[in-house]
């Protein structure tokens, strides 16, 4: 594979989008690709069209691969377009365990517009979420400038109050990702503003992306949970969505 030594590996100015893959299927493909349109436009290095990327390379590119279940990487900069393919971490077992989190000493800057794309501006989350790891933890949360709960290193954050979901205001700045954004549209979810101080008023907390799907959490800093109710049927949900692909 040859690279171009451009903007995109010189100063990050370039997109990618992590597909799941699962029995051969890309789940949410029209969903990535959409956001990957609006992250070249934002960086000005063209759109899909002039690029010539389409759900049908993609979908080939992952049959040339015999993928069955994984993960397939797009990344795009302004001289590359780069497929790659990857296993999922995110094993059954460790979702039966449950998640357990902190909070990062880094503050997410609310105030950059890169928070909201998915960029190779991606330094911040891959040192904190391999410091999580070396702590025995599986995640790590960022605070934004204001204090106020962001994101998580690779994954958007929900909690459950009676019932009703509540995750962070874009406001807060985040990326807003491919789950967070179905959930958004199909369940009763308010997009808010929330502290660490009021995790006391909520019963459950769950994580989400495109390879972990929905992952329950067991604890984020002091605050502790046992209760998967809603998150259970969020992800029965969730998986018998993902067999309509």
């Amino acid at each position: 594979m040859e690279i171009t030594l451009d903007e995109g590996y010189s100063f990050g100015l370039g997109a990618f989008e992590t597909i799941a893959v699962k029995d051969g299927k890309l789940i949410f493909l029209d969903r990535h690709l959409r956001r990957l349109d609006r992250a070249l436009h934002f960086l000005k290095i063209g759109t899909l069209d002039e690029r010539g990327i389409t759900e049908k390379q993609v979908i080939d590119y992952v049959k040339q691969q015999k993928l069955t279940d994984g993960a397939c990487k797009l990344t795009v900069s302004k001289e590359n377009v780069v497929f790659q393919q990857r296993q999922n971490p995110y094993t059954d077992d460790i979702r039966r365990t449950g998640f357990v989190m902190d909070f990062s000493s880094i503050r997410r800057n609310e105030t950059s517009p890169l928070t909201a794309y998915k960029t190779l501006n991606y330094g911040d989350c891959i040192l904190e979420n391999r410091q999580a790891h070396g702590l025995g933890m599986n995640e790590r949360i960022f605070l934004n400038t204001k204090g106020q709960i962001s994101e998580g290193t690779v994954s958007n954050i929900f909690f459950v109050r009676n019932g009703k979901l509540y995750t962070p205001d874009l406001s807060c700045g985040l990326l807003p990702g491919i789950l967070r954004e179905y959930l958004c549209e199909t369940e009763n979810v308010e997009e808010a503003v929330i502290y660490p101080a009021e995790l006391g008023q909520y019963e459950e907390c769950f994580v989400t992306n495109s390879l972990m799907g929905i992952m329950p959490v067991n604890q984020l800093g002091e605050w502790k949970s046992e209760s998967r109710k809603v998150t259970n049927q969020l992800l029965k949900k969730y998986e018998s969505i993902c067999q309509l692909f």
